[in-house]
């Protein structure tokens, strides 16, 4: 993992944000509202959760983790929905829990289909740190 594992940050289901979207284009409100989850989780705590989670489904469960140097982004991020809640009394219903428990047997059915197929799935616990190039100015490159 990259850092200490301490930086924070929030994630919404899938369903929850496309019925917050909904929401938001059907309804007469004409400013920026956040569609998001506002339940927060350091990396650490979010690894031991899918650790946990892969371990019900017959998956090695809990490993170490092996905190490295590279990018973390900002320390943390998570979204602020007290207008949206306020505006069209929306909020996320499936908590990181119930999501992951949802997605974890799908993307274990996929990893089965990618080795089924002769797909190397070792490199999907592998990450590479790439640099990426934004124009700053016309004809200016920064890294």
């Amino acid at each position: 993992m990259w850092g200490d594992g301490k930086q924070t940050r929030s994630f919404c289901y899938v369903d929850d944000a496309v019925e917050g979207l909904i929401r938001v284009m059907t309804s007469d409100y004409a400013q920026p509202l956040n569609v998001g989850s506002d339940e927060m989780v350091s990396m650490n705590d979010m690894a031991a959760m899918c650790m946990e989670i892969a371990g019900k489904h017959g998956k090695k469960g809990t490993l170490p983790i092996k905190h490295i140097p590279g990018p973390e982004g900002v320390r943390g991020r998570n979204s602020n929905n007290d207008l949206i809640k306020k505006v069209l009394g929306w909020a996320p219903s499936i908590t990181l829990r119930e999501g992951l428990e949802r997605t974890a047997p799908w993307i274990l059915k996929q990893i089965e289909k990618d080795q089924a197929a002769g797909l190397d799935v070792s490199t999907l616990s592998t990450s590479k740190v790439v640099a990426a190039e934004a124009a700053s100015a016309i004809g200016v490159t920064k890294i």
